[in-house]
């Protein structure tokens, strides 16, 4: 797929971040979009700026991770524009904290918007791709915790990970349809889920100063989303499998390979990300 011109895409967590700039980028290249965010007011914000740009966009408000709300929205997409040509499984949400501390509700929280969002995306998306038999693509955010374990950030890598295997599992399963499945795995970028992850296990005072030390280390370290968007169009032309972004992310996942006694050993300090 190296031409987006006329393609429908949809997106979800296009409200903000990592799926509104590739919202945008995607717009920028020609191609019809289709929002998902559960904000709808975000939503209709990165509509806005895509209609400025001259391209088509619908909003739709959602929660990822609801089975039957997925299931209404495929519908109302199928509907009213057919079936996507790209879906991108955007939407998550961040927990960080030790495991000991974290909650049945919190792992609830966590697995329903990062694994059963992507999930959904997929289970109910890809066989009306497989159906219609003209392709397609599937893009799922994954993060460069997939990679490692983590001792500040155990559920949600967990979730991550979970999402990387998932989406290897699609790759192979829709290959023979002609369809590409990828997962980004971007690392360290400043974006809205660094200043909304909840931190479990502290107080108020405590969990907000280790939310602002993450904003401050994220913003310090300048890597904005929409070079992450570039990437995810980039691995759609070229229809990549697992795509590190930073150079973090691409050296934590050669390390996982090559020196996962020492990737553990680090992963025990309980400073490190925070």
């Amino acid at each position: 797929m190296k031409n987006f011109h006329g393609r429908f895409v949809l997106v979800t967590g296009a409200g903000s971040g990592i799926g509104r700039e590739t919202s945008l980028a995607f717009a920028r290249e020609g191609a019809r979009l289709a929002l998902a965010d559960i904000d709808a007011a975000a939503g209709e914000e990165t509509a806005a700026l895509v209609r400025r740009g001259g391209a088509q966009a619908s909003v739709h408000p959602v929660d990822v991770g609801d089975a039957a709300a997925m299931e209404r929205l495929v519908a109302v997409v199928r509907d009213e524009a057919g079936v996507p040509d790209i879906v991108v499984n955007n939407a998550g949400i961040g927990v960080a904290g030790s495991l000991l501390n974290t909650s049945l509700s919190d792992w609830e929280r966590v697995v329903h918007v990062n694994l059963w969002g992507v999930i959904h995306g997929c289970r109910l998306f890809a066989p009306l791709m497989v159906e219609r038999r003209r392709g397609g693509h599937i893009v799922n955010i994954a993060s460069a915790a997939a990679f490692a374990p983590s001792r500040v950030l155990p559920a949600y890598s967990t979730t991550k990970a979970a999402v990387l295997m998932l989406s290897e599992c699609w790759r192979i399963e829709l290959a023979e349809h002609g369809i590409g499945v990828t997962v980004i795995c971007p690392g360290i970028i400043d974006t809205n889920i660094v200043r909304t992850t909840q931190w479990v296990g502290l107080n108020v005072e405590e969990a907000r100063s280790r939310r602002d030390r993450a904003v401050r280390l994220y913003r310090r370290r300048n890597y904005g989303p929409e070079r992450v968007a570039a990437r995810i169009l980039a691995a759609v032309r070229r229809n990549r499998a697992v795509v590190p972004v930073t150079p973090e992310a691409h050296a934590l996942r050669l390390a996982a390979r090559l020196l996962p006694g020492t990737v553990r050993s680090l992963a025990r300090n309980s400073s490190l990300g925070t």
